[in-house]
């Protein structure tokens, strides 16, 4: 629910005067509990529209932020990508505060080891 909040408040800020701009969704939710599947199961296949095969999520999330931030830059749709970002980012980090061990847990499903 906190990720709701969270991933709004770059419009919010950003818009604040534009009595114009409204914006109203759960799509930046959605982008943080996408993520934290994939702090969970970084090897997961997730599947996009129209490309038949998988794409690991340790692939598929760097992207997915390359993508967001970009398309925020270019503010050219009305698609609030600064909140799918941000809902994107909270969800990978939120989950390492309120729990640290996460991340250990994260890296050991490549090898990785933290001590």
């Amino acid at each position: 629910m906190s990720a709701l909040a969270v991933s709004s408040i770059g419009d919010l800020v950003k818009y604040r005067d534009n009595w114009n701009y409204n914006a109203l969704g759960a799509s930046g939710a959605v982008s943080a509990v996408l993520f934290v599947s994939i702090l969970f199961a970084p090897k997961m296949g997730i599947y996009i529209y129209l490309i038949p095969i998988p794409v690991p999520g340790y692939i598929f999330a760097p992207l997915y932020l390359l993508y967001c931030w970009y398309m925020a830059k270019r503010n050219m749709d009305n698609i609030g990508h600064t909140a799918h970002f941000w809902g994107a980012v909270y969800g990978l980090l939120f989950p390492i505060v309120c729990k640290p061990g996460i991340l250990a847990f994260c890296l050991s499903q490549f090898g990785i080891l933290l001590q």
